[in-house]
Order: structure tokens, then sequence, then C-alpha cells
């Protein structure tokens, strides 16, 4: 479960071969003792709970970043490292 950014307290992951469960492309985020999941292409939250603030937080940062969490979602499918994406600044 690679870390491929962190900001504002929130780490977030993309997980190897992580493609059954939640068949759409997604990343793993905690935030304290806080876990959500969240859809690439939309920003929905698909399983878990995170502060508001925190949620906008990772939703504006998905929709500048969608381009290379796509790429490192593909990577990560096949077993593959993904690349750390800059944080939200």
């Amino acid at each position: 479960m690679p870390s491929i950014s962190m900001f504002y307290g929130i780490i977030v992951y993309m997980y190897f071969r992580d493609n059954q469960q939640h068949k759409t492309p997604h990343i793993h985020a905690r935030y304290q003792g806080y876990e959500v999941v969240i859809a690439i292409p939309d920003g929905d939250i698909l399983e878990g709970d995170i502060p508001k603030a925190k949620m906008k937080l990772l939703q504006a940062w998905i929709e500048l970043r969608k381009d290379e969490l796509v790429a490192d979602w593909e990577l990560a499918v096949e077993g593959q490292q993904p690349y750390k994406i800059e944080p939200l600044r």
C-alpha cells in the first residue's frame, strides 16, 4: 500500500491490484482516525468517512491531479509501483 501523497495531515494511498471490491479507479486516504475510499473520476466517497473540510481538500486535489491519479491507478492495478504525486499547496 504505497503512499502517493501527503498534505494537511492527509495521507493518500493506492493499493496494488485493488480493483476487485471497488471496480472504479480510487484512492484511499487517512486523516487521524478516519479512513475514506474516494473515486478518482468524480471524487465521490465509495466507503468510509473523513471530516468535511478534509474531504473538500481531497476532492480539489483529485480534480487537479486526475490524469496523474489515473496513470498511477493503471500502474497499481498491474502490481507496479505508482509514482508520488505533488501535494495540494
